[in-house]
């Protein structure tokens, strides 16, 4: 019998952890093909692809990003193979599961929870006597009638074969993201969470965690990513993965989903200690910092403990810090939640994502829906529309807010800019990202492309508009980061005013002659006129840059007008980030 399991990711560098669990359950027994496209694939492409493997079974893996474009192909792989026998399974279609039945006529069966026990029962029911009603952990069709079975035990995940070794999977580590797992469920009860409803944490043996990441360092990944709701729940296992990836990584970076409100201080010392800068990612759901709306989450977190670690891991260097929001949680109305935004990014984390609540199926909030008066999308990724703290308007209006801050600081492209304007220009960094959000969609700027100067150019349009104290700072610092933005020396510039020929010559003529003048670090460089000229972009910026920079207040109002020449040079190596230094210049240099 000639199995393909399938799903469709949400891009071409992700893979799917679940096809590979299931196939390397059932291979020994099974023709098992695996077959990933992604959502923005043309259905008609992969139907055609599915055709022409000749399945007799077809196993979708089914998430809310991937549901809708999973039915289109079920429906057509239907009608064209009206034979094979069509499986859903995945945590889209785990809870509901009559209803998911009923809305699509073509699945044959949908395997509910661990899939790797029930879907290689289920097949050899297939091949076999047909008797589905002993596979528990399934629905089935009986006639017109839909039968849902009793729930299977959890697996003890110790048994399950490895899911990393497929030689097929090699020529493409190095190229996409691999998705890990050494433990499944989570011991907390967030009420908008699937992984509230599994009570438990199951491990996976550390020996074996270790073998299969060495394995796949061994054959080139680059990026593992791992699953785990809490990572650090057990210390003891974190502290052990921990030292383990810092002495075997070479140059794989790993991500993982921690809570930082229960990280110890001593893995915190050790990390900061020994991580290597760039190997290690954290993501931290911090989604409120509103008690009230916590605790009707059923969402146990100390902020002041998270905004320790949070700072600790920042303050190292060695680690990047991705933050979590979610606006429309229960009591989180448009005023609070602008709190939650400007506790959260008080601590500058290198990424802040602003998601917006979804009532996914199986979970508590979803069931108690009326209570807070949600309206949410039928269909996924069931988005709220409005609740009785915030109306559909307040969403629109986060919304905007949500656009400029994934282009603008989670981009990083002018960090340098905005920390000045959200210090010195505008009430809170929320009160920035809202207005510019909100002259952003009033210039009709989402419904268009952007290359980089599009971006300085609109944050200089904003601000010109919206009238700021010092725009000759903000202009100055918006020259620095454009061009620390590229890897090659920029052909071309976005504002008007530039060095004259006779100023740059003079500058250049000085720079080469007498470096030291900048710093030791320039000089050692030892850059002549020539080398200047191929590497090094200039202009003079009318303030002290160093002192800007280093002032934990970084108003400028009260201070003499020191002018300062920008030097930015662009490595030979291109793999390498441009280097800035400054020059101090005296009054006469600039006649």
């Amino acid at each position: 019998m000639k199995v393909v399991l399938s799903t469709l990711n949400a891009k071409y560098i992700h893979t799917s952890l679940a096809i590979r669990l299931l196939k390397a359950y059932s291979e020994k027994e099974f023709d098992i093909e695996l077959a990933e496209y992604t959502i923005k694939d043309p259905v008609m492409n992969i139907v055609s692809d599915l055709y022409q493997r000749k399945p007799d079974v077809i196993g979708f893996s089914c998430y809310i990003w991937n549901i809708e474009e999973t039915i289109k192909v079920v429906d057509i792989v239907k009608q064209v193979m009206p034979e094979v026998t069509i499986v859903l399974g995945g945590p889209e279609v785990s809870y509901d599961t009559q209803h998911w039945m009923e809305r699509i006529k073509n699945v044959d069966h949908i395997v509910m929870g661990d899939g790797e026990e029930t879907l290689h029962h289920l097949l050899q029911t297939i091949e076999g006597d047909r008797k589905f009603h002993f596979v528990y952990g399934t629905s089935y069709r009986k006639g017109e009638e839909i039968i849902i079975n009793p729930g299977r035990p959890k697996i003890d995940l110790n048994t399950l074969p490895s899911p990393y070794r497929f030689a097929e999977d090699i020529p493409d580590l190095g190229k996409r993201i691999v998705y890990f797992e050494t433990s499944r469920g989570c011991p907390f009860n967030c009420q908008f969470c699937l992984s509230s409803i599994e009570v438990g944490v199951r491990y996976y043996d550390i020996e074996r965690v270790k073998s299969d990441i060495t394995y796949l360092i061994d054959h080139g990944a680059k990026i593992i990513k791992f699953l785990d709701r809490t990572f650090n729940i057990n210390r003891n296992y974190a502290m052990e993965m921990f030292e383990f990836i810092i002495e075997n990584h070479r140059g794989c970076v790993f991500q993982f989903e921690i809570t930082a409100d229960i990280m110890r201080p001593e893995v915190l010392e050790y990390l900061a200690a020994n991580a290597p800068p760039g190997i290690f990612r954290f993501e931290i759901g911090v989604q409120s910092t509103n008690d009230v709306t916590n605790e009707l989450v059923k969402r146990r977190q100390n902020f002041t403990k998270l905004s320790r670690t949070v700072n600790t891991i920042k303050a190292s260097g060695n680690i990047d810090q991705h933050l979590d929001l979610i606006a429309g949680l229960p009591d989180e109305d448009y005023d609070t939640f602008r709190k939650t935004f400007n506790d959260v990014f008080a601590m500058e984390p290198e990424e802040l994502q602003l998601g917006f609540l979804k009532m996914l199926r199986g979970t508590g909030l979803r069931v108690d829906a009326d209570k807070y008066e949600y309206k949410y999308m039928e269909y996924a990724p069931y988005e709220i529309l409005s609740s009785n703290k915030l109306s559909f308007a307040d969403i629109i209006h986060l919304k905007r807010l949500e656009d400029v801050l994934e282009k603008f600081w989670n981009a990083h492209r002018m960090d340098h800019t905005l920390k000045y304007l959200m210090k010195n220009e505008f009430d809170s960094p929320f009160d920035f990202f809202q207005d510019f959000g909100d002259y952003w969609e009033g210039q009709g700027w989402q419904k268009i492309g952007h290359q980089l100067e599009d971006l300085f150019l609109r944050l200089h349009k904003f601000l010109e508009f919206r009238g700021v104290r010092r725009m000759d700072v903000i202009l100055g610092l918006m020259k620095l980061d454009y061009f620390m933005n590229h890897k090659y020396k920029p052909r071309t510039i976005w504002w008007d005013a530039r060095l004259t020929k006779d100023k740059w010559s003079v500058f250049m003529k000085t720079l080469a002659e007498h470096p030291e003048r900048v710093s030791a670090e320039f000089a050692a460089l030892q850059l002549d006129e020539r080398g200047l000229q191929k590497h090094a972009v200039m202009d003079v910026l009318p303030f002290d840059l160093d002192e800007l920079l280093k002032e934990d207040d970084t108003s400028l109002s009260d201070r003499s007008d020191q002018q300062t020449l920008l030097i930015v040079l662009y490595q030979q190596d291109k793999t390498e980030r441009p280097r800035w230094f400054t020059y101090k210049l005296e009054p006469a240099a600039l006649l």
